[in-house]
């Protein structure tokens, strides 16, 4: 055994390690821990490897049924059977701290470790979205992170040649140190060609493939489960370094590898490296490894045991081979001039033997690191948060009604959060392997066709994180709901749900009942619409330490959510087609300003109730604009959102400058009218021979409407009163973000 110093429980608290979780490591090892094993432990056993103080709520939520092919945590990502032999693999993570500290390698490294999850299930990866928070806009540091995680996300993808089709951008001063960046990634495979992360026949070899190990990325998982502070740029060797090329090369081969049946199981080494590979695959299979670490090619000299373990240096996979066929396996990978090097082999131990230069330096039981094995699991506290009660003080009769609704509006329509993202998404290449179908065309969500069938994926990323701050269990309704909203709304039926849950400390009681209750009301819609969670990704410590004072991040819990569309010729647009149209109103309107982009950053009000929602309405909704769809009645169809009516008819607008003439509801506050944003709403517009056709059925279908009005030219008019010409919002629109950011 290894002749290292044996560390005692200080060394251990300074790792991460409780007291208590020391005493169970010495417990599973019937000793004390050396350096390097209890380094091993630090960061499986750290919150974003084990889901420690998540895994209990997360279990509470759907996680089979539906069209899912595997229960979630069966694989690296979630799989679901679209028809035709085929499967889509999708998945959502984050890579929050490491952007917050070096942004372009914080993004890009997050970017291709979710397409990394993908491609190691034998899917090939055919889309990217990404979820993004920033603080407030106009400061120096913002400006930074925002270009930097840009930068990042549309390097990485460009170069892998993964387009970009979709995702969202909010800014709210909670994320002003502590950013938010959420990748997701959608791939397909046939039925049949999925590979699994097991490590399975003792003497089989276990191959590294791919980059050199370095020292970036060392004790990453447990950066990332500590709170963010003033000196947390010292950790920036905890930030991996990513190449998009060698990804490149890692996706090609990799999928041509997996069809020479030689490869029995594949995993990416993302968090924790080669620690977690080895242990995640050896656990899943009941059986153990010996690794011979002075067999990793290394890229620095002189590297430690536990630096070798635990580096999380980019673009690297474990693969099993099938003892015998290794020579496949070779060809394969020096055809595409990637290393493909044998550091050891499967056994029937259970344990995990790390040699170097043939002392042991570790020795492991492999059950004993991971989630769902020996790996610490708690029922944390949770209090009502006393804000609260400043929530439940709100008066919407205390807010007075601007006496310019006209400036309102447009200072609405220039809101960060609500204005055009064009300088973000056009530095991403949409449109690479020429699949996206929403590059020239507006719809609530994007879509992807699948090559040879007449089959396309929609696909949508959502959270107001707002709403789930004023009510969490509401608030984590409304996320699902949007998102398959959203889908609905394009003409896709929804399939299944990935989400990345980021949140503050655990171990603050009033952050845990924000987690705890919007788990709650995610599961609720996610039951009430049949779309299963098929897995995702969880990221608490999500906050700020700044002169002693900790602010969590609100609590967003985003949502990733897949739909499938069968027939691109009932693909629904968003914007208005032909003036004289009708506009119709799905959904009730009512005196309902809560937690509304104007309420927070046009009256400054933060505290505030969450928007009306009933998950029967929506879902009687989304029969109705599925119905109308599918009967091919409507010209567009778009959700009421951020920034209420007046943003969701603008945006219908703009794309063909098209304007429109509505009428206000005389019960409704103008405020309210215009910019509430209450739920389980949506715009519709009508050609004028289909309007009898499409009243009836909202008749039968027994949903409240109003016909708001009709499209005009160019102009805007409510109630009569002339607010401007739709150019006029457009250009406020479109240039908001890019002239903020000149500044």
């Amino acid at each position: 055994m290894s002749s290292e110093l044996i560390p005692d429980l200080s060394v251990a608290e300074k790792l991460g390690i409780l007291p208590e979780e020391y005493d169970k490591i010495v417990d599973y090892l019937g000793r004390k821990p050396n350096f390097t094993e209890l380094s091993v432990y630090s960061v499986m056993w750290s919150e974003h490897c084990s889901y420690k103080n998540s895994i209990k709520w997360i279990k509470t939520l759907p996680r089979k049924g539906g069209s899912l092919l595997v229960e979630a945590g069966e694989e690296n990502a979630g799989l679901v059977d679209i028809g035709d032999g085929l499967a889509c693999a999708f998945k959502m993570e984050s890579h929050n701290h490491p952007s917050a500290i070096e942004p372009y390698q914080g993004a890009a490294t997050g970017v291709g470790g979710i397409h990394r999850d993908i491609f190691t299930m034998g899917a090939r990866p055919i889309a990217a979205l990404n979820s993004l928070r920033f603080g407030t806009l106009d400061t120096p540091r913002t400006k930074h992170l925002l270009k930097g995680v840009v930068s990042g996300i549309g390097d990485y993808g460009n170069c892998l040649g993964v387009p970009t089709i979709g995702g969202e951008v909010y800014f709210h001063p909670s994320y002003q140190q502590n950013i938010l960046v959420n990748a997701m990634s959608i791939g397909i495979v046939k039925h049949g060609e999925t590979a699994s992360a097991v490590a399975p026949g003792p003497g089989n070899p276990v191959f590294i493939v791919g980059s050199a190990t370095g020292k970036d990325g060392i004790h990453g998982a447990t950066f990332a489960s500590a709170d963010l502070t003033e000196d947390s740029a010292e950790d920036l060797p905890s930030v991996q370094v990513g190449d998009p090329f060698q990804e490149k090369l890692l996706l090609e081969a990799s999928l041509e590898v997996l069809q020479t049946g030689a490869v029995l199981g594949m995993q990416d080494m993302g968090a924790a490296g080669i620690t977690c590979s080895t242990s995640e695959m050896a656990a899943k299979s009941k059986t153990g490894m010996i690794i011979y670490l002075d067999k990793v090619p290394l890229r620095q000299s002189n590297m430690k045991p536990f630096e070798i373990l635990l580096s999380e240096s980019q673009e690297r996979m474990l693969i099993i081979a099938q003892k015998g066929k290794e020579k496949e396996l070779l060809k394969v990978y020096k055809k595409w001039d990637l290393e493909c090097v044998q550091i050891g082999e499967v056994t029937d131990t259970g344990m995990l033997e790390y040699f170097m230069n043939g002392e042991l330096v570790a020795h492991v039981p492999a059950d004993s690191l991971v989630l769902g094995g020996g790996a610490p699991v708690y029922d944390r506290e949770y209090t009502t948060p006393t804000y609260f009660k400043k929530i439940e003080d709100f008066k919407i009769e205390d807010i007075e009604i601007p006496e310019n609704l006209v400036e309102t509006a447009k200072r609405l329509v220039s809101l960060p959060t609500i204005a055009s993202k064009r300088w973000i998404f056009e530095q991403y290449d949409s449109t690479v392997r020429t699949n996206t179908l929403t590059t020239n065309r507006n719809c609530d969500s994007a879509i992807i066709r699948i090559k040879g069938t007449n089959k396309s994926i929609a696909a949508t990323s959502d959270c107001n994180s707002s709403y789930v701050y004023a009510d969490p269990f509401k608030g984590g309704m409304i996320a699902v709901s949007e998102a398959a909203r959203n889908l609905v709304c394009t003409g896709a039926k929804p399939l299944a749900i990935t989400n990345c849950l980021n949140f503050g400390n655990p171990y603050n009681p009033e952050v845990y009942y924000q987690f705890v209750y919007a788990i709650k009301g995610m599961g609720n819609a996610c039951n009430h619409f049949g779309t299963p969670v098929t897995g995702g990704n969880v990221s608490f410590y999500n906050q700020s330490v700044f002169k002693n004072k900790t602010e969590p991040v609100q609590p967003t819990p985003t949502i990733g959510m897949i739909g499938l569309i069968d027939d691109p010729s009932k693909i629904m647009t968003l914007d208005f087609k032909e003036e004289g149209d009708t506009i119709i109103l799905l959904g009730e309107s009512r005196n309902d300003i809560g937690c509304s982009e104007y309420l927070q950053h046009i009256k400054g009000i933060k505290n505030s109730p969450c928007p009306h929602f009933e998950l029967e309405t929506e879902s009687l909704l989304h029969d109705v604009l599925s119905s109308l769809i599918n009967k091919r009645l409507l010209q567009s169809a778009h959700d009421v959102s951020e920034g209420g009516l007046f943003c969701t008819l603008v945006e219908s607008g703009i794309p063909g400058n098209m304007g429109f003439k509505i009428s206000s509801d005389s019960l409704i506050r103008k405020d309210a009218f215009l910019f509430g944003e209450s739920q389980s709403r949506a715009v519709v517009s009508v050609a004028g021979h289909l309007l009898e056709s499409v009243l009836e059925t909202l008749d039968n279908k027994l949903i409240k409407y109003h016909v708001l009005g009709t499209v005009s030219s160019g102009k805007i008019k409510i109630d009569e009163q002339d607010f401007g010409d739709i150019k006029t919002y457009k250009d406020i629109y479109k240039k908001s973000i890019e002239s903020t950011l000149k500044q």
